[in-house]
């Protein structure tokens, strides 16, 4: 799991002087982006304070620190939260074995509402499967038995599937795209849950099992997932694109309920195949 320091440094090194609006005078420097002492100006903080903060040793940053801190580092939203969270994470946090998380009825409600000709799936916060409905199977999950997600020790993990299971790889046209959004999603949602032992476990098993994980995650994307689009290659009903939107839960608010709807005509004949 990520610590507040490590997310400080590589936001740090990625903002270079002049984009900060600092004078430089030529001559080689150390380090890619900014020192530490120039961000601390920047913010208005003192360098020891800032240093002490990166290395975990000044306790709990003021909400208006860790905003003079987001604005300098050119956070954007999902960024800026994600630093709040880490900063208010214990200095040493437990890790803790979370129970088996379950839909709400009413998203399930929801679900059985959207009927067969909309896909759509029901995600739980490290992004297993909690349930779908027949289109949405078909569309992404075809060689996965349909009752799995009913079962918490067989749901199906759509991280574990994009960098371990070759059919899904094969099924995504942009998987690079769309890879890097669930790690960027992986990397937030870790912030907001640094205790959950499944959620480390899973972030452990894929960065030693997969390169390209560990290397989207070495890069320290945060971001969240909302919508998109994703260009897909079925075995079944071939070249098709879809839509998706994100709909959070006042129920569960760390549950999703992922929506996808045609991005063209071709694509919804495609998908009425399913």
């Amino acid at each position: 799991m990520e610590g507040l320091g490590t997310f400080l440094k590589s936001r740090r090194d990625k903002v270079t002087p002049e984009q900060a609006g600092l004078r430089t005078f030529g001559g080689a420097r150390r380090v890619p982006g900014l020192r530490r002492e120039e961000l601390a100006q920047l913010a208005g903080v003192s360098a020891g304070y800032y240093t002490r903060l990166e290395q975990g040793q000044a306790g709990t940053a003021s909400t208006q620190v860790l905003d003079a801190l987001a604005r300098v580092l050119r956070l954007d939203r999902v960024e800026t939260a994600h630093l709040h969270n880490l900063a208010h994470q214990p200095t040493v946090p437990g890790l803790s074995e979370p129970p088996p998380e379950e839909p709400h009825p009413r998203v399930l409600s929801l679900l059985g509402a959207l009927g067969e000709t909309t896909p759509a799936i029901v995600l739980g916060r490290r992004g297993d499967v909690l349930a779908w409905n027949r289109t949405g199977h078909a569309l992404f999950a075809e060689h996965v038995p349909f009752d799995a997600p009913w079962e918490p020790g067989r749901r199906p993990s759509i991280p574990r599937m994009f960098f371990l299971d070759h059919l899904t790889r094969d099924l995504h046209r942009n998987w690079e795209e769309l890879a890097r959004i669930h790690v960027a999603y992986l990397r937030l949602t870790a912030g907001r849950f640094p205790t959950d032992a499944r959620l480390a476990a899973l972030i452990g098993e894929l960065t030693m099992r997969s390169d390209e994980f560990a290397r989207m995650w070495a890069i320290g994307e945060v971001s969240d997932c909302t919508v998109g689009t994703m260009h897909l290659r079925h075995p079944t009903v071939g070249t098709a694109s879809v839509d998706y939107q994100v709909w959070l839960q006042p129920d569960s608010p760390d549950h999703r309920l992922e929506i996808y709807t045609p991005k063209d005509p071709s694509s919804a004949d495609a998908l009425r195949m399913l």
